[in-house]
């Protein structure tokens, strides 16, 4: 029998380090204060003290990217999907007042592309940069038999701390005020129905897009998710900052009642944000209903912040230096039983 090898049977470990050897000054690039060693060995370290915290609480949180995969692999727009993974994972960490510290990534494929791989590892790292924490660490795996040529899946893991006594939500009642941060587009949840969309309509990625001049439909949709951390924690500092909710999957219904008390009713109205293009046609284009599009996008909002109703011009005033497009989209008020949300929409809406 000839002698049988690891890269014969489809894992090539030469790739791999090259990989490696690619991304390290990618990883270098996002450094921060407690940050302790590199990329290589196997476990990652992160001094805490040396980071500013005094009486910290960690707060973890891992998540993917969803089937807007599909579309960066269809297409080859692999730049920004690592963007994606950083925003969905420190996004959440941020709403329950924590920095985010460092990250870690999984990227699985069938066939290591070192060029494919390092794009998407190159957008991590940007990830990275915008919310302020380390990219230390994660792994590479080529898995033969396990995905068709050209895919790969990606996850990601965050760490954050913040001082025991800054946690979120705090304070939330009836009388405050609910601000909407405006989102970079379709973000990274939905896509299954997106795709279907596109798919009913025989476009195909390369097509001019609809809804945004000078893009391709899957350029378009390609725009990476906002990183709301420096902005939310800019407001946190500040002391004005009593609850945030990252609008992901089940969108604005399905995510800001997780950050109030029993007792309270979230009331927004829909006349008080712009709705990007993308999502009137995407409700066009697939006939999706009004409740359907709110449970499933974040049609607009990617984050909704509670402050007190006499600091809500300070806070505005805040996120608005830091680069964020604000909205008054609602307010609290008391009710029985559980926390719930009620959204007014204007006649003909998502039009």
């Amino acid at each position: 029998m000839a002698s049988m090898t690891y890269r014969a049977a489809g894992v090539d470990i030469d790739a791999g380090d090259a990989l490696v050897e690619r991304i390290k000054p990618l990883a270098k690039a996002t450094t921060r204060a407690g940050v302790l060693g590199g990329l290589g060995g196997f476990g990652a370290l992160f001094d805490l003290k040396a980071a500013g915290f005094v009486d910290p609480v960690l707060v973890s949180s891992t998540d993917g990217v969803g089937t807007k995969l599909k579309i960066a692999i269809d297409t080859g727009l692999h730049d920004t999907v690592g963007i994606d993974l950083v925003a969905m994972c420190v996004n959440d960490l941020v709403v329950q007042g924590a920095e985010p510290l460092f990250f870690l990534d999984y990227f699985a494929t069938g066939k290591l592309s070192v060029e494919q791989a390092s794009r998407v590892i190159g957008g991590i790292a940007e990830g990275c940069k915008l919310a302020g924490c380390a990219l230390v660490g994660g792994e590479t795996a080529e898995m033969p038999g396990m995905y068709s040529d050209g895919d790969y899946d990606l996850a990601g893991f965050s760490v954050g701390a913040a001082e025991r006594g800054n946690l979120l939500p705090k304070d939330v009642g009836a009388g405050d005020v609910v601000l909407g941060l405006a989102s970079s587009g379709v973000h990274s949840n939905g896509f299954s129905l997106v795709r279907r969309v596109v798919e009913a309509g025989n476009a195909g990625w390369a097509a001019p897009a609809p809804f945004q001049s000078g893009a391709t439909l899957g350029q378009a949709l390609m725009a990476p998710t906002r990183i709301y951390v420096r902005s939310l924690l800019a407001l946190h500092r500040a002391g004005l900052l009593k609850a945030a909710a990252h609008i992901t999957g089940g969108g604005l219904p399905g995510n800001l009642p997780r950050v109030l008390p029993d007792g309270v009713r979230a009331v927004l109205d829909g006349a008080g944000w712009t709705l990007p293009p993308v999502f009137a046609w995407l409700a066009r284009a697939g006939g999706i209903e009004a409740a359907e599009m709110l449970r499933v996008f974040n049609c607009g909002i990617g984050m909704a912040v509670v402050v007190a109703a006499d600091q809500a011009a300070a806070a505005t005033a805040i996120l608005a230096e830091a680069g964020e497009a604000v909205f008054t989209i609602g307010r609290l008020e008391a009710c029985d039983g559980p926390a719930e949300i009620r959204i007014d929409l204007p006649a003909g809406w998502p039009a």
